[in-house]
């Protein structure tokens, strides 16, 4: 497993399983979900086996945190808070497109889209 896309190994059961019994999808039909490309950060990737990149169906930004954090459990404490909410040193990006002046989390996501987490850094 040495590249990119075989680190998704692990999200490839995400592939049709995320949306389909194991993630909730608030609605959403199997055949609306588009299949994006989750780009984790450094700090993120071993809660998720590892993987540079992995693949999550949903419709919305907002579904693709859902399927995410259903696929991969421990990104939970990370991504959201206690009232499961996306945390507020949790940036999001659809194509580099911050989606804080998009649509939020109700941000439309095609497929191929990437989706980019970047957890916020303070230093001095």
């Amino acid at each position: 497993m040495s590249t990119a896309t075989d680190s998704t190994t692990n999200g490839s059961a995400t592939n049709g399983s995320a949306t389909s019994g194991s993630a909730p999808t608030a609605g959403t039909s199997a055949t609306a979900a588009a299949t994006a490309t989750v780009r984790l950060p450094t700090v993120l990737r071993p809660q998720a086996g590892g993987a540079t990149t992995v693949e999550i169906a949903g419709a919305t930004v907002g579904e693709i945190i859902t399927n995410l954090v259903a696929a991969y459990p421990g990104l939970e404490s990370s991504l959201l808070d206690d009232d499961g909410n996306v945390r507020k040193f949790v940036n999001l990006y659809v194509d580099d497109e911050d989606v804080r002046f998009a649509e939020g989390l109700d941000t439309v996501v095609a497929a191929g889209d990437e989706v980019a987490i970047l957890p916020a850094v303070a230093g001095g």
